[in-house]
């Protein structure tokens, strides 16, 4: 058996964090994971001379990532070459698209035009946003949500008065505009925290700050270029790697955790499981330290599954911006099939990257790399025969909008679902994103950071404080706070 201070389960960005702030307090380190490569959903892939981020691609909430940088004693600017985006998106409605500038002021005229009087609301929208993202970054998203009392601050009390925070995001984007445009582009950053907007909170309009006052970056090289930045720390911080290691069972045996994997024993004072919660606890944990049964997972919402695309293109393709969204169908439509009746779409909302607008190392020159995300229902069976009928029904849009043949110049296809993320993540029910931040599934309401096995802490998206690559990172870095208290506790290590 090897042993360590702490294992790390899995290489995605909340157990990257994790262990380097773990490393960090002195502690001997070391990650396991299943796959061959860090990063978790944020693994890439080269084919046909294209390079390809798999999960991911969206770098938000920059000030947050920056902070992990420091924390760890760097800087983004020491790894990263970071463009911001303008536009930040191009949204394609059933009349056109538009593009949607990089700045509040420039998003504010752009409103104006399109509705008289929205210019001086969205700023009274969005100096509400500001102060609802700093008071969640400083005081909820934070903390590792054991226990409602983490949120009781009486300082934070004035603040909160006044401000839309339990009621729906829909309701309160609707009484500021009319706009149907408008509305959807404002209510689309939730779309993926996995519920309506009529039944997400409307704390989360936080999230428009995030979008348009903090801004839409791009790592230049892909999203992949912050996986090899935190591994490449995380070597230097002496912590050891291994890969194609599938964790087998975990158990206690006082005062260590033994972490069987598929090719090896280890042990450890503590564990951090930044791998499935849903997997950890009902496949690798003995009953007696689950917390959780069957049916409380069921009961859960999931926020949603995706089916990707990936393509590489012989030509490029002018009318894409580096995001795009298809907005072009019925959005409640859409909604309704994925939340309500769980079934897959007809004629979906879709998303497409375009990496290679900004990036030309992304692609062969003068061809194009795309990303083509369509948000399904977790928990369906896998249905190769929908992929296809579905993959018809957006490139023939994506042509239709273009003005272009796209179809017969598609050189490498790769499609990814359910069955890929339960595969390659032994993701709950093949689920994309982790829980949806509906109201009852918000804060110390989400599954426990603290396993009932002595010394297990989890991280990642499917505990605090929820999904999203900077929401990944502070769960990390909470869990190995944990951790670290956990080993200054045991007797043995202390004498």
């Amino acid at each position: 058996m090897i042993h360590y201070d702490a294992i790390v389960v899995g290489a995605g960005f909340s157990g990257l964090s994790a262990a380097t702030h773990l490393a960090q307090r002195g502690h001997s380190v070391a990650i396991v994971e299943k796959n061959l490569s860090a990063g978790g959903r944020a693994r890439s892939f080269e084919a046909s001379g294209f390079s390809f981020d798999m999960g991911p691609s969206w770098y938000w909430m920059p000030d947050i990532i920056e902070s992990y940088f420091q924390s760890v004693g760097t800087s983004v600017e020491e790894h990263l070459e970071l463009v911001r985006l303008n536009p930040s998106y191009r949204v394609w409605f059933e009349g056109g698209p538009i593009d949607v500038p990089a700045g509040q002021d420039r998003v504010g005229y752009l409103f104006e035009s399109m509705e008289p009087g929205a210019r001086t609301r969205f700023h009274a929208f969005m100096g509400e946003a500001k102060t609802k993202y700093e008071i969640a970054v400083r005081n909820f998203i934070s903390v590792p949500g054991h226990s409602p009392f983490e949120l009781v601050k009486p300082q934070l009390i004035p603040q909160i008065l006044g401000l839309s925070i339990f009621g729906s995001l829909s309701d309160h984007v609707h009484s500021h505009f009319s706009d149907r445009r408008i509305r959807q582009i404002l209510e689309f950053p939730v779309l993926f925290l996995g519920a309506k907007p009529d039944n997400t909170p409307a704390l989360y309009s936080m999230m428009n700050y995030a979008d348009t006052a903090l801004g839409t970056w791009y790592p230049m090289g892909g999203m992949k270029k912050l996986v090899e930045a935190m591994e490449s720390i995380a070597r230097n911080a002496g912590i050891q790697f291994y890969f194609d290691h599938a964790v087998t069972s975990i158990d206690y045996f006082e005062p260590q955790i033994v972490v069987e994997t598929s090719q090896e024993r280890f042990g450890a004072y503590t564990v951090v499981a930044s791998a499935d919660y849903h997997h950890v606890e009902q496949s690798l944990l003995p009953p007696r330290w689950r917390r959780y049964d069957e049916d409380y997972w069921s009961e859960r919402t999931l926020a949603p599954s995706s089916l990707i695309f990936f393509l590489g293109v012989n030509k490029r393709l002018r009318g894409l911006e580096h995001h795009n969204l298809f907005f072009d169908a019925d959005f409640n439509a859409h909604a309704s099939t994925i939340y309500d009746q769980a079934d897959w779409p007809k004629n979906p909302l879709f998303y497409v990257c375009a990496p290679s607008r900004t990036d030309s190392t992304v692609a062969p020159k003068d061809c194009e790399n795309l990303f083509i995300l369509i948000p399904l229902p977790p928990g369906l069976a896998d249905d190769r025969p929908k992929h296809e009928g579905l993959f018809q029904n957006v490139i023939d849009r994506m042509e239709g909008h273009l003005r272009e043949d796209i179809k017969n110049h598609v050189v490498y296809r790769r499609d990814y679902a359910h069955s890929d993320f339960e595969r390659d993540y032994n993701a709950y029910s093949g689920n994309a994103y982790g829980l949806a931040n509906t109201l009852n599934q918000t804060a110390f309401l989400k599954p426990k950071m603290r396993s009932k096995l002595p010394g297990l802490f989890f991280a990642g998206q499917l505990t605090s404080p929820g999904p999203g690559v900077p929401p990944s990172l502070l769960s990390g870095q909470m869990a190995a706070k944990e951790a670290n208290l956990w080993i200054q506790n045991i007797p043995s290590v202390k004498a």
